[in-house]
């Protein structure tokens, strides 16, 4: 049983709560509704299909099969997963929010909740697996196949459980008089939980790439006397570098929205929580959008492999068609036919460097 529906006010409308909380809620469409609705559908698409085009990328180029890329890949899927509930609530807000049902708005949180969790442990896995791969000297990790989807499926149980903790009872419905303003079904007791603990797991990660970055910048200059192949340490700089970027980007795009959740549950009345609410929101739905950019910014192979992606489908057509768009079968002859890696269709890119190692 996911709620209690034993209490009185389980039978009220979601705009009782909005009404007794204060958070205002109209029937009618207003300008900055229409701008949610016309900026955020096109920003949820964009989420969905940039971040698929990584997944893709990382399963067919068989130099990104480690560890590292596997849960670079499954970021990618958080960052799906939050843009398909960004798209969600673009059609449950406004004046839309009030025909939803007390279990329909439950559901709405639970998808960003979710979203946020996955991400967040799925970050801090990252940081865990760098440290202990760097400090051992290596520049990937000999974790098997079977432990990184071990780790990645506990990833989502834990984004799952928390996403649907205030559906199991962590909520105000049954006692209104600890209700926020932000999100008025849920208590501030559960607010002020959830973004300390975030808050938390934002310094954690910030102070282990600090001290691997200092200990890589550290050991670089002690080797790079005694060494002719600086092209490793170079490789683990610029990894350090991507993931600190994603982590920086994160931290960024989430760290004023979980504040404004901080202030609310704390009750503060002189914070104007809602003023801010909107723009936090917007803010963290741009952390999805920015993470596939900074892995094509970041490196030359999986642009390379982008773009194999998608004209795959224009260099099969060009292969049987002629210059005048008509179909037809190559002549088959005893010579070998000279193979031109320009003109192959294969899905892998040719270079032979790694992934983020520029």
């Amino acid at each position: 049983m996911l709620f209690n529906s034993t209490c009185e006010a389980y039978d009220n409308p979601v705009s009782f709560f909005y009404n007794k909380t204060g958070k205002p809620i109209s029937p009618n469409w207003r300008t900055h509704d229409f701008i949610v609705v016309g900026l955020g559908l096109p920003i949820c698409v964009f989420i969905i299909l940039a971040n698929m085009l990584v997944i893709v990328a990382i399963i067919i180029n068989r130099q990104f099969h480690f560890p590292i890329y596997y849960l670079l890949g499954n970021m990618a899927a958080a960052d799906l997963f939050a843009g398909i509930s960004y798209l969600y609530l673009v059609f449950h807000t406004g004046p839309w929010t009030i025909g939803l049902t007390i279990k329909e708005w439950f559901i709405r949180g639970a998808l960003i909740n979710m979203s946020l969790t996955a991400s967040v442990v799925n970050l801090l896995a990252v940081a865990v697996e760098r440290h202990q791969t760097i400090f051992t000297m290596q520049l990937h990790s000999t974790m098997t196949r079977r432990r990184v989807v071990m780790l990645i499926v506990t990833i989502w149980l834990v984004a799952v459980v928390m996403g649907l903790v205030p559906t199991m009872g962590w909520n105000c419905v049954c006692d209104l008089s600890t209700c926020c303003m932000v999100a008025p079904l849920y208590s501030r007791s559960f607010l002020v939980s959830w973004a300390i603990l975030n808050l938390m797991a934002f310094f954690i990660m910030v102070a282990v790439y600090t001290h691997i970055f200092i200990y890589v910048r550290r050991r670089s200059r002690v080797m790079s006397p005694h060494t002719d192949q600086p092209s490793n340490n170079q490789t683990v700089i610029s990894l350090m570098k991507t993931m600190s970027m994603i982590l920086g980007a994160f931290v960024i795009c989430w760290t004023p929205g979980l504040v404004i959740l901080l202030l609310d549950g704390l009750s503060c009345s002189e914070c104007q929580v809602l003023k801010y609410e909107k723009y936090c929101l917007v803010l963290a739905e741009c952390n999805s959008l920015v993470n596939p950019i900074i892995y094509s910014f970041r490196d030359e192979d999986m642009r390379t492999t982008y773009k194999r992606i998608l004209c795959f489908p224009w260099r099969r057509m060009r292969q049987h068609k002629g210059p005048s768009g008509i179909r037809f079968e190559p002549v088959k002859t005893g010579a070998p036919s000279e193979k031109n890696s320009n003109n192959s269709t294969s899905l892998e890119p040719s270079s032979p460097q790694s992934l983020l190692s520029l």
